[in-house]
């Protein structure tokens, strides 16, 4: 198996409860079959056991939760926001996305790519202050997992992520330039205009997710101006982060797909300009938007269906010099 990590992957460490923001708050966490059968086998007179069995509940769509305590907090988050659970019973035996948190994972059969997420302070911090995306590649003993990638398109996709990294890197550019490039040069695969039957959202509009997370969000978007593009290493940070994590995967069962992916990297550029341009209006917005399944969705239909997302219109937005 070959394993591909930006280089910045392995500096990454939880400070947990020194962090300005909890990922153990504002969401809800699913408890994943492995973890539950480990619950299942704890001793009942436990105190974490009856914990864990008074707050286990299922959502609208049949997932077993850990349901959330006041102000939206795990029910393990303590008063010094550090994980009972993790203390009681040790990191191994919490949630998958609890272990996992930042991290992302995309599998491609003999290729497993790794990185990990705005949605993290620490991880916003480590991409606002990178001064180029590298990656590092490893091949270790384990098997190709079995899928139904097509093949012929993974390597397609692959080649052409390869020409929008090198777009995106090219810093002879103004960002928007290239942004603009690859824009326009996957709308020529993907065109998007017969699929657009959203006319009334407004730009600022798609950021006014029906799932509030953080009230500050809605804050900076009622705040959010349109400006000129800076022409800067954050921003094609951004935009490198959209690319790796996105743009290949749309060749998983999802509803992403490729040019959606260029476009994120686009909206992403034009959030820092519009909405804040620092680590944490990124972080914001991750944490408002990839981790919730509610704001996701729709934001993955807005980039489809909707005409203010369309290359056409994010081009217009790129180019202003207001």
């Amino acid at each position: 198996m070959k394993i591909i990590k930006p280089s910045f992957y392995k500096d990454f460490k939880c400070i947990a409860g020194a962090c300005p923001d909890s990922c153990c708050q504002g969401w809800e966490v699913d408890a994943d079959g492995d973890s539950l059968a480990y619950y299942s086998s704890l001793d009942s007179s436990l105190d974490i056991k009856k914990k864990i069995d008074s707050v286990l509940d299922k959502d609208e769509f049949g997932n077993t939760i850990f349901s959330l305590a006041p102000k939206k907090r795990c029910p393990f988050l303590n008063s010094e926001n550090l994980c009972d659970m993790h203390i009681a019973i040790g990191e191994e035996h919490t949630p998958f996305t609890c272990r996992n948190f930042p991290r992302f994972t995309n599998n491609f059969g003999g290729t497993r790519e790794m990185g990990i997420s705005f949605s993290c302070p620490v991880a916003a911090d480590m991409m606002y202050a990178l001064d180029k995306w590298e990656f590092d590649e490893e091949v270790n003993g384990e098997l190709p997992l079995l899928n139904d990638i097509d093949p012929e398109l993974f390597i397609f996709l692959k080649k052409r992520r390869k020409e929008i990294i090198d777009i995106l890197q090219n810093r002879a550019l103004h960002i928007r330039e290239r942004l603009i490039s690859v824009l326009e040069l996957c709308n020529d695969l993907i065109p998007d205009s017969e699929a657009v039957t959203d006319c009334k959202t407004g730009f600022f509009d798609v950021f006014i997710n029906p799932e509030l997370i953080n009230p500050e969000w809605e804050e900076k978007v009622k705040n959010a101006k349109i400006k000129a593009v800076d022409n800067t290493v954050f921003n094609e940070n951004i935009a490198m982060y959209f690319i790796y994590k996105y743009f290949l995967a749309s060749v998983l069962e999802g509803d992403c797909d490729a040019l959606c992916a260029v476009k994120m990297a686009a909206v992403g550029v034009l959030i820092a300009t519009y909405i804040g341009g620092d680590a944490w209006t990124l972080h914001l917005w991750s944490k408002e938007t990839e981790h919730s399944q509610y704001n996701m969705d729709r934001y993955l239909n807005l980039l489809k269906t909707s005409e203010c997302l369309t290359v056409k219109n994010l081009i217009k937005l790129l180019k202003a010099e207001v």
